[in-house]
Order: C-alpha cells, then structure tokens, then sequence
C-alpha cells in the first residue's frame, strides 16, 4: 500500500491576520506529527504548481481573473468577511491545485493507491464565481473533473466531513449527475447551507449533524445515508474533503468526535473505493483550527490510509 503525501512549503505563505483561526501553524502541526517514526513509509512529494487553465474546470475566466486581481504586492487584502489574500497566496493556492491534480493522476497510474494532500488555503466553500470562508478556489471540484477531463472518469464522488457545509462543492455540481457530492456537517452553523432537502438533480446528499452530538450521530450519519449514496452511485474515484473541524476540541463548532472517528470513517470510505473504483482514494485538507485535534485527527487519517 503506497500512501503518498504532497504538501509544500509555499502553503506556509498564505497569510491571514492575528488570531484568524485559517493560520500557517495548522500546517507546521501536520508536518510535526507526520514525522513520527510510524510515517516513515509515508511517500512524501513536494506539491508541484497547478496550471491556471484547470481552475476553469470550476469557475469562470473573469472570477480568476477577480481573484488574481485582488493578490496585494505587500500586506493583506480582504477579499470578504473572512477571507484574506497576502502576496504569495496566488502560487499557494494555485499549487494546492496541482497537488489535487496530481494526487488525481497518481491513483490513476498506480503511482500510488491513495494520497493526502496538506495544503491551504482549504477550497470546500469556494462556489462557481464567489471566493468566501477561507477559500478562493475549490479544489475538490477541480480534481473531480480533471478526474473526467484527463482520465475518462464518468462518476467522481466527493465526500465532505468537514464541519462546516460545503457550499461552493454543492454549488459548482448542483445540476450535473455525474458527481455525487456528500456531506456530513453541523446545522445550523456557517455557511447556512446543507439541509437535507437539498438535493441537486438527485447527486446531493446532505446529513446534517445537531450541535452538541458526536460518535454515534456521525457514525450513524455515514452508515444510513452517505456509504448507501456511494454503493448506489458506483464511483471512478474518491475524494475526500477531509475537514477536520468536527474535532470535540474545536473552537468553530459544537461537534464532539474524536480522532477514532476520522480513523473508522477514513476505513469505511477505503471499503468503499476497494469495492468500487480499484481503491482509488485522494483526500484533501479543509478546515480544521484547533492545533491538537487537527494534529492527531490528520495523523489518525493518514495512519489508516496508509494500513490499506
């Protein structure tokens, strides 16, 4: 089992301001705990620079070129509420989408059977033409159909445990059967998308999660409503949108899962790519804001993708 890791230190260059929780020490946590000595297999690759044309696959030329526009020559630019660019944040995210490409090609070729990408800014709230909650583009979307595009996948499907609802994912496929998108995610809570009666042309499958649950709810969510989704669907490939802000330590939400969680649902997703597209499995890092949880839920995640 080859477990490939892309991540680069141009993530480190995404800059947001004090105390904003979508910082650079998420990822420095994430390189520390991966090296612990059970990692030392771990097959680490540093994430090469996506080409700019692929981010049409998802969103508009004049919403990229709103995007480049905004990148300041020095300091920080708002670009919305929550949502801020420094001068290296152009290259970090446009090589966070050629990880995702490149994790796309390498369960295709068989240069690896699954991969995990470390990267930010995280891509899940990015809709077709509107940069929000951290993210400017979306790039699980982007990997989906460079997943078509490069690899004749007719079926991508996307499963999203961040805490928060994945809007821009949910946007970008609404009306197109050929990606199935699900997610797990406290309600109410930001973005204020995500019910369960949101459902595209029958491709969106919501589980919301009430504040304060945890485990079992979460468990039961997956079981009940998205592994069903995914068998029925029959999928090419797998991404995960693998937030880690579920976290009971988490300062954004009121979710109480543990690190076992990402492990055991992390294991049912690798089930289900074994039994439907040869193992095929890309995860990519979304949200997740308190250092510890987001540490040791990354390294229960990655441990397990690595044990096959």
């Amino acid at each position: 089992m080859v477990t490939r890791l892309y991540s680069h230190p141009i993530y480190l260059e995404h800059l947001t301001p004090a105390g904003h929780p979508e910082r650079p020490d998420r990822l420095r946590v994430i390189e520390r705990v991966l090296e612990d000595e059970k990692f030392a297999y771990l097959d680490r690759v540093e994430a090469p620079e996506g080409d700019p044309q692929t981010i049409l696959y998802a969103h508009p030329q004049s919403f990229v070129d709103k995007v480049r526009a905004a990148i300041p020559a020095e300091g920080l630019e708002r670009i919305e509420a929550d949502t801020c660019v420094s001068p290296k944040s152009w290259l970090a995210t446009l090589t966070a989408i050629g990880a995702a490409n490149a994790a796309v090609d390498d369960v295709f070729s068989g240069a690896a059977d699954n991969v995990f990408v470390a990267s930010r800014p995280p891509g899940h709230h990015a809709e077709k033409a509107t940069a929000m909650g951290f993210c400017l583009f979306n790039h699980a979307a982007i990997a989906a159909r460079h997943a078509q595009k490069a690899h004749g996948a007719e079926r991508v499907a996307i499963v999203d445990w961040d805490v928060h609802h994945g809007n821009g994912t949910q946007d970008i496929f609404w009306d197109d059967p050929s990606v199935l998108y699900c997610s797990t995610h406290q309600m109410p809570l930001y973005p204020g998308t995500g019910a369960a009666n949101e459902t595209g042309a029958g491709n969106i499958v919501n589980a919301p999660l009430a504040p304060q649950t945890g485990s079992d709810v979460f468990r039961e969510a997956l079981r009940s409503r998205v592994l069903p989704a995914i068998e029925n669907f029959a999928p090419d490939l797998i991404i995960i949108s693998a937030g880690f802000d579920a976290h009971h330590r988490d300062p954004l939400a009121q979710i109480n899962l543990v690190e076992d969680d990402f492990d055991w649902a992390t294991g049912q997703l690798m089930e289900s790519a074994s039994r439907d597209c040869g193992g095929r499995l890309v995860s990519l890092l979304e949200g997740g804001y308190d250092l510890h949880g987001l540490a040791f839920s990354v390294a229960a995640h990655v441990s397990r993708m690595m044990r096959g």
